[in-house]
């Protein structure tokens, strides 16, 4: 997921890196930012199963009637704090895409995952909710997500301008795989804590981007004639 766009349950982002410019927001925006902040504490704390408005209530010290009278649903409230969260976590490492390419803006994602899992773990709890589509935050993640795939698409589009990567990489089906190879070790990672990620992503990737500089070739499913 990125924060190229702010979602219509966004607070203003703060004005400095110092913290929240309360100075220029209004009551309403300011106990919205509160709760959103409490929400993120919590998520550090509690697993997405055991999260409640309670809990962000507690986190943010407030009442849970202040808590729903902003978010009356606990769907609008996980929108906003994924959307939040992600902004702050996505703005220092973006810059990484530009300067170095799109593996090594991954890579900034995988460092920052390992310093602060808390949010990976919300996003990953989240992947069931996407695929059933009747769920009322499924439209908002399948459109994170797509728009996740476009932006390392584009960049590796650029990538292969600036001579960073090869032309016979197309740049979608490069997307989905690196993509694939992140949230993939991601999530081994979060099921064997002794794995070294940030190790694994870098000789996976390696690997992947020598691919990379051969034509493709369909796939010859007799494997013992190679």
């Amino acid at each position: 997921m990125t924060d190229l766009a702010a979602s219509p349950f966004s607070p203003p982002a703060p004005a400095t890196s110092a913290g929240p410019a309360f100075v220029h927001l209004s009551g309403d925006t300011q106990m919205r930012l509160r709760i959103i902040q409490g929400a993120i504490s919590m998520f550090h704390r509690f697993a997405f199963h055991d999260a409640s408005f309670d809990l962000v209530a507690a986190s943010a010290k407030v009442t849970v009637g202040e808590v729903t009278d902003h978010f009356p649903t606990w769907e609008g409230l996980l929108v906003a704090t994924i959307d939040y969260w992600n902004g702050q976590r996505m703005r220092p490492i973006l810059p990484l895409a530009q300067q170095h390419g799109a593996v090594m803006f991954l890579r900034g994602i995988v460092q920052a995952n390992i310093e602060d899992p808390s949010l990976m773990r919300l996003l990953s709890a989240t992947v069931n909710i996407a695929a059933t589509p009747e769920h009322p935050m499924a439209s908002f993640l399948h459109q994170e997500w797509h728009r996740f795939h476009l932006m390392v698409a584009q960049q590796l589009t650029a990538d292969i301008r600036a001579g960073r990567e090869p032309a016979t990489m197309e740049p979608a089906r490069g997307a989905e795989q690196l993509i694939a190879l992140y949230e993939g070790l991601q999530l081994q990672s979060m099921v064997r804590p002794a794995m070294n990620l940030l190790e694994a992503y870098d000789r996976a990737v390696t690997r992947m981007r020598a691919g990379w500089t051969r034509e493709y070739i369909a796939p010859v499913w007799d494997l013992d004639s190679h």
